[in-house]
């Protein structure tokens, strides 16, 4: 079995299908048919379930190489690769702009608390979703009327995150390159302020480790799994050590140098201080219980 990820538009989640017969590739265009209706959508990932080691990765829901919504209760097949005339069945930039003007003039009307991000056509032509972006929920009731009898079709209002939003528009990071979200990223995953501060790089503001979406940056995942083993090399903050005969407290971490910072006990008329030394150099204190 070959599962492929199809994605419907770029702030929206990728979704399991089985290309079955049917030899497809990421880039390739596709028609299939999903509980909402038929869809045209892009390839973005592929996945052999062929050996038994993929197959149980799948039915946990553990992704290998491209994010997917691996929890899907059926895997439904793609109907068929999309053809020139099917591009031609689909709304042009001028049709979507006027009809984003038009929704968004309705939102206006309702004074809705609400930041329109797109406008997206299901390949049926019988439903018409516009995602968006709010703080809390909305009462769209209204709105959803007065769009349902404009557009003679089923009207859905998604309500997307902020990152979505920066992975649709796009920009560009403190690196100076492209979003990582818009380029690469498949799956969105939470990022806490636990890496940042093993990362030890709270203290350059939050301004400095958020992106352009106002969130903590993506990038700040790549590299936990090495900062945490070269933390394992190190003492904990308050642990007693002994540096050369003399007794101290770690007081502070430095993880990439590997060094800690040791507050010496004053001793045999030596004065206290706060010394920095390689972590090899440490040795552990047993505390008695």
């Amino acid at each position: 079995m070959k599962l492929v990820q199809v994605q419907f538009s770029s702030w929206d989640k990728r979704y399991n299908f089985d290309a079955a017969e049917i030899d497809v590739k990421v880039g390739d265009q596709v028609i299939v048919k999903t509980e909402l209706g038929v869809e045209f959508g892009k390839v973005v990932g592929c996945q052999d379930l062929s050996d038994t080691k993929n197959k149980i990765k799948a039915e946990n829901g553990v992704e290998d190489g491209c994010s997917a919504d691996l929890q899907q209760t059926e895997v439904k097949k793609i109907l068929r690769k999309a053809t020139a005339v099917d591009l031609k069945k689909l709304p042009d930039e001028k049709q979507k702009k006027k009809d984003f003007t038009y929704c968004k003039k309705i939102i206006e009307k309702y004074q809705l608390p609400m930041k329109l991000v797109d406008v997206h056509y299901s390949f049926d032509d019988v439903r018409v979703t516009f995602p968006f972006i709010a703080d809390s929920r909305i009462d769209f009731r209204e709105l959803v009327k007065d769009l349902t009898k404009h557009f003679g079709r089923s009207i859905r209002l998604q309500q997307i995150g902020i990152r979505d939003e920066a992975r649709f528009c796009g920009d560009f990071g403190h690196c100076g390159r492209s979003l990582c979200c818009t380029r690469f990223l498949g799956s969105l995953n939470s990022i806490t302020s636990e890496m940042a501060e093993l990362q030890q790089c709270v203290h350059r503001g939050s301004e400095r480790i958020s992106g352009v979406c106002g969130r903590l940056m993506c990038c700040l995942s790549y590299e936990e799994e090495g900062y945490k083993k070269l933390a394992e090399h190190l003492p904990l903050i308050d642990s007693q050590v002994k540096i050369e005969g003399r007794k101290g407290r770690v007081v502070a971490r430095h993880i990439l140098k590997q060094t800690v910072k040791v507050l010496l006990d004053e001793s045999n008329g030596e004065a206290g201080g706060v010394v920095e030394v390689e972590a090899g150099k440490v040795q552990f204190l047993k505390i008695k219980i």
